[in-house]
This record gives structure tokens, C-alpha cells and sequence, in this order.
């Protein structure tokens, strides 16, 4: 018995797909050189991606920049590899490198902020601010809040010197860098600009290959602040407090002091709740627009939103995505499990699975710097792909390394780098698991309720380090699209026999708890909680994805069904290697396929799982579930 020749040598476009960073004067040939290089390394294409370092010769969005676009295009459709387009001169996005506010002066970005008021004082506005409100404190006073412009910027592609004939080594300073004004994107008329300047254009050129080589366009972190040069400043723009008030259907004015002030009245509820209806406002005017456009265009939308468990807006995605950035999920540490920042990959593979779609995403070895070793780059890869990840973006491969741009958000994680020369055992093995993860059912029996940007991963933590597989499911899928019955809760073919409440939820997903709760399928779990609590309580409600003797709290599993097979991934996400007794719940002979080297092998029943540090394996079974 052996697995299919497909499981072995998947399609091109599941290979990885870089990040290029287009950061020098470029030229048609090396272009070519270097794509050529890609194709031969294993890669399934990249992401266009100008950068720090461009000359002013190539302004974003010119026709000398888009017609470079047109040169990597061809290349890629005449080897078969993919293209991204990103829609932004570095990023956040929405601003169009300052041309959205250079068009229209008003279309700059806004905030709100509070200055105290003496008693019987006038608030003095400065000329484009205007004044929302004068409320009064809790305990006495009164603020004026303030709307007005933010100050906020986006990374710039040029150099503000000559800083090549200058350079003396180190790290780049962000100061280095133009800083373009950013638009405010609260604004749908701004939105629309951006739109107009960057996705129009995009059409314009290369409409023809889009859904097929040119296979998405990427939004990067769009924020309602973009990068904010203001001091205790909240979103806000122009009749934002009367947006605010619908969404939440009272009157937020009395509460605005809440979100400055710890020492007025349920300060942090009042917060979370302007924080939601910023979220709201912020998909009705960003995210529904760009979709729409997307839709029309026959171009799917991927990237990924400021937050890494901002669950919500990746409804909007054709691909939702993530991204694994500068340092903040290492191996071998708490932040692998723990903190807002271990919840994203699950984030986008789980938002996938509710919306029905094919792909999602993540960034990785983002400004990892120069101290990325290789073990690292394949784990943060693994550490993904068994979180059910299952289109890659490196982060990145450099264009050029001249001078300060080595140093512009390290590391190069390709050409530049020292284990280029082994780079296809990566990518091959990355290709072999998306596919892997592409198309198959995913089984699984375990939901965690999240709110609409706050995934909880404590009972997260739980769940991986006794091999429960589980999704997100946030609590507008529960208030709004999930059947209950007997057996649970369904949604999109999925059925969940247990759901882990960490924290309060909101009120629209009461009466689904409640019900819910009748059937004794709600597991209620607090930092206040017991492990082992919590698993008694998921072992009398689900299977476990595998069975181990001993316990082994480093290892991950994911269980998928394609073509017939059960598939198991199983990761040892610890550098300590594991030597234990695995129960699989499917009858039937086995093999051990090995993604690296695209090897199986058959494996005897009884056999112990003996996995190095930070190895992943896929056990794979032709048989019926026990």
C-alpha cells in the first residue's frame, strides 16, 4: 500500500508564496533571473510587494513601476507560478502612499480626543477640529471631545537622502523612510479614492490574468488609525458618534469619558463597547467595500487585519489571513500557546472552515532579524499548517540586499539567506501540507466562543496539550448561523458536541448558550478552572483527535479526511523529543508519510511514536473510523 502520487508531488499552487520585496532599481532581466530561481527552488509563486529602497524613478502606482508588474506577471504565467498583488506602497493599507489625501485634503485621517474643562470654560477648536460633545464626569468636571485630524502616516517606499553613498551599516531607522499622510478609513468617500487609485489601476492593466496567474490582491493591517502620530487618541471621524450610536443602539455620548478615564463607570465595558462599534463601522466602510470590489472583479481578496484575533473581519476574505511578526511566537516558549498573538492561525483556518472557503493564510519569519535559524523558519511553518493554515507567505525574499536595505524588516528568508541551497526540502514540504489541508474534511468535534476581535486561548492551551482538536467559532456565528439539536451545534457541514465559554458573552448569543446549555453540550471554563476539569468535561462530550500513553503535552494533532484517507498530523511542538504510545481512531494498515522527503512508510501495529524536537509527521489510514 501506498498514498496517492498527488499526496506526494501536489500542484504548484500550493507551494509557498513569498513576500518580494521590490526595494532597488530593478530590471528586467534580473527580474526574470530571479523568478526563474524561485520556480526552481520550489516556490508557487509571490507577492509583488514594493518596498523601502525603490528610487523615486519607480513611484507607486506609476506606469514605469506597473509595467515591471507586467514583466513579473508574464514570467509567472509563462512557468506556471502565481502572483499577489499588494495594494499598498509598503503599508498599512488604504492610503495609497499619501495619493488618497493628496487628492483630497479631507480624506485625512481623523480621530477623537478629550481636553478637561474648567467650570463655565469654552472649548477653543483649532482650525480643522470640531467638537463632538461636552460631557460631563463622573465625580464632577467636564471634557470636551474633540474631532480632529490624527496626525497618522503609512510607511513610505523612498529614502528621504541619498542614503546608499552614505551608509555605514546597522539597523535602518524607520525615520530614513517618507512618511506619506494616511487616509482616513472611516471615511467611505476615502475609500472609495483608495479603490479608484490602486484596484481600478490594477484592472486596468492586468484584469486578464486575474483569477488564474494573478490569483489575489492583498490588504495589509488596515487600521482605523493607520499608524498614528497623536497621543490618547481613540477612532473617530466626522459624524462617527452618530455611527456609533446606531450600531449600538443607544446613546453613546454620556459614556465617551469611559474611554480616557479608568475611574468613571464600568470604564472597560463602555471601552470594548466603542471598540466593537469601531470594528463594526470600520467593515461597513474598509472591508464590505473592498470585497464587493473583489467580487465584481472576479479577483479574491486576501491578506489580513491589524489584530491577530480579529476573527470578524475575515468574513470579508476570500482568503482570510494572519501573520506571524517580529518575534512574537517563538519556539519553545509560553508565546506558542499563550496571549492574544498563539490564536491567530486557528483564527484563519476556523474563519475558513464557517464561510465555506478554500484558502487561508499566513505571513511568517516577519522581522524575525538576522538571528532566524532554519529549525525556526520550519517550525513557525509547522506550527501553522497543523493549526490547519494552508497557503504560506514567507516573509520575504529581497529584490536587493545593496546597502541599508538588508537591514529594512529582516530577515531575507530565500536567496539571501544560508540554507537557500536546501530551501526546496522547505517549500516541498510545505506544498505537500497545504494540499494536505486543501480540500479534505476537517474532523473535529470542539468549538471555543470568541468575541468578535478577543479569541480566548487559555482553554485553547487546554485543548492542544491533550491532542482535542477544536475551531473558533465567534459569537455572531452562534447568535445569527449556527443550528443546535441533540448532537450540538452545526454549521458549514461541521458538528461540534462541545463548546468551551471562557468568557462573557454578549447577549444575542444567550438564548443559543441557553439552549445549548439544556442539552449539556456548553463547557464553562475559567483561569479560576482546572485543567484537568476541563479535560474530564471534553472527554465525556468529544473524541480526542489521537490517544496518547503517556501524555504528551508537546505534541499537536490534526485529523482530516481526503480522497478516502485519514490523514493525522502530528507535530512535536517541543524541542524535547517524545517517545509514546499512539491510538488512532481509525482501523485499518498505516503508513508514515514524511512531508519533508515526500517518503512513506509502512508502519506496524503497536509501533511507538518516536518523534525528535519539532518534527512533524502525517500518519495516514485507509479504513473506517472505531
Amino acid at each position: 500500500m501506498t498514498l496517492p502520487r498527488q499526496w506526494l508531488d501536489p500542484p504548484a499552487e500550493f507551494g509557498v508564496m513569498p513576500f518580494w520585496f521590490l526595494n532597488d532599481e530593478l530590471d528586467e532581466r534580473e527580474m526574470a533571473r530571479q523568478i526563474a530561481d524561485f520556480a526552481a527552488h520550489g516556490v508557487g509563486g509571490f507577492v509583488l510587494h514594493p518596498r523601502l529602497g525603490l528610487p523615486r524613478s519607480l513611484a507607486w502606482m506609476s506606469d514605469r513601476l506597473l509595467d515591471f508588474y507586467e514583466v513579473a506577471i508574464r514570467e509567472a504565467d509563462k512557468r506556471g507560478l502565481r502572483v499577489v498583488l499588494y495594494d499598498e506602497g509598503m503599508y498599512p493599507s488604504g492610503s495609497s502612499a499619501g495619493q488618497v489625501v493628496a487628492e483630497n485634503p479631507a480624506y485625512a485621517c481623523r480621530c477623537y480626543s478629550q481636553r478637561p474643562l474648567a467650570e463655565g470654560e469654552t472649548p477653543h477648536l483649532a482650525p480643522g477640529e470640531t467638537l463632538v460633545a461636552v460631557v460631563a464626569r463622573h465625580g464632577g468636571g467636564r471634557i470636551a471631545v474633540v474631532d480632529q485630524p490624527s496626525g497618522s502616516f503609512v510607511r513610505g517606499l523612498h529614502f528621504k537622502r541619498d542614503i546608499d553613498s552614505e551608509w555605514q551599516g546597522g539597523v535602518v531607522p524607520d525615520s530614513e523612510g517618507e512618511f506619506p499622510p494616511a487616509a482616513d478609513l472611516l471615511n467611505p468617500e476615502a475609500v472609495a479614492c483608495f479603490l479608484r487609485l490602486v484596484y481600478d489601476r490594477f484592472a486596468a492593466r492586468f484584469s486578464r490574468y486575474f483569477g488564474t496567474t494573478v490569483m489575489a490582491v492583498f490588504t495589509d493591517e488596515p487600521h482605523a488609525l493607520s499608524k498614528c502620530g497623536t497621543w490618547d487618541v481613540v477612532p473617530g471621524t466626522n459624524g462617527f458618534l452618530g455611527e456609533v450610536n446606531r450600531l449600538l443602539g443607544c446613546d453613546f455620548t454620556p459614556h465617551l469619558p469611559a474611554l480616557w478615564h479608568e475611574d468613571e463607570p464600568d470604564a472597560q465595558l463602555h471601552r470594548r463597547r466603542y471598540h466593537e462599534a469601531v470594528l463594526r463601522r470600520f467593515e461597513e466602510t474598509y472591508y464590505r467595500p473592498l470585497h464587493a470590489w473583489c467580487e465584481n472583479h472576479g479577483l479574491p481578496l486576501t491578506g489580513h487585519p491589524s489584530d491577530p484575533d480579529d476573527c470578524e473581519a475575515l468574513r470579508f476574505f476570500h482568503m482570510p489571513g494572519q501573520d506571524l511578526v517580529l518575534r512574537r511566537v517563538v519556539p519553545d516558549h509560553p508565546s506558542a500557546l499563550e496571549g492574544r498573538e498563539s490564536t491567530q492561525a486557528k483564527c484563519s483556518s476556523s474563519a475558513m472552515l464557517h464561510t465555506g472557503r478554500r484558502r487561508n493564510a499566513n505571513e511568517y519569519c516577519g522581522a524575525y532579524g538576522h538571528e532566524l535559524t532554519w529549525d525556526e523558519m520550519n517550525w513557525l511553518a509547522n506550527w501553522c499548517l497543523v493549526r490547519g493554515v494552508n497557503l504560506l507567505y514567507p516573509h520575504a525574499f529581497y529584490y536587493s540586499v545593496r546597502g541599508p536595505r538588508r537591514e529594512e524588516r529582516p530577515p531575507d528568508v530565500g536567496p539571501n539567506s544560508p540554507w537557500w541551497g536546501r530551501y526546496r526540502e522547505h517549500a516541498d514540504a510545505c506544498r505537500r501540507l497545504c494540499w494536505l489541508n486543501t480540500d479534505s474534511r476537517h474532523v473535529c468535534h470542539v468549538a471555543i466562543l470568541g468575541a468578535d476581535c478577543n479569541l480566548p486561548w487559555r482553554a485553547a492551551r487546554v485543548c492542544f496539550e491533550h491532542q482535542h482538536d477544536f475551531n473558533y467559532l465567534s459569537e455572531r456565528e452562534l447568535a445569527d448561523v449556527v443550528q443546535v439539536d441533540a448532537a450540538g451545534l452545526h454549521l458549514a457541514g461541521m458538528t461540534y458536541s462541545a463548546l468551551i465559554v471562557e468568557n462573557q458573552p454578549s447577549a444575542a448569543c444567550q438564548p443559543k448558550l441557553r439552549e445549548l446549555e439544556r442539552l449539556g453540550r456548553v463547557i464553562r471554563y475559567s483561569a479560576a478552572g482546572t485543567d484537568d476539569a476541563l479535560v474530564a468535561d471534553l472527554d465525556r462530550l468529544a473524541s480526542r483527535t489521537v490517544r496518547v500513553r503517556p501524555a504528551a503535552p508537546g505534541l499537536r494533532a490534526r485529523h482530516v479526511c481526503k480522497e478516502g484517507w485519514h490523514a493525522f498530523m502530528l507535530f512535536n511542538e517541543s524541542a524535547t523529543p517524545l517517545e509514546t504510545a499512539i491510538e488512532l481512531p481509525v482501523a485499518g494498515e498505516c503508513l508514515s508519510f514524511d512531508p519533508a522527503a515526500g517518503a512513506c512508510v509502512a508502519r506496524r501495529a503497536g509501533q511507538l511514536l518516536k518523534m525528535p524536537g519539532q518534527e512533524i509527521v502525517v500518519l495516514c489510514v485507509k479504513g473506517e473510523m472505531t
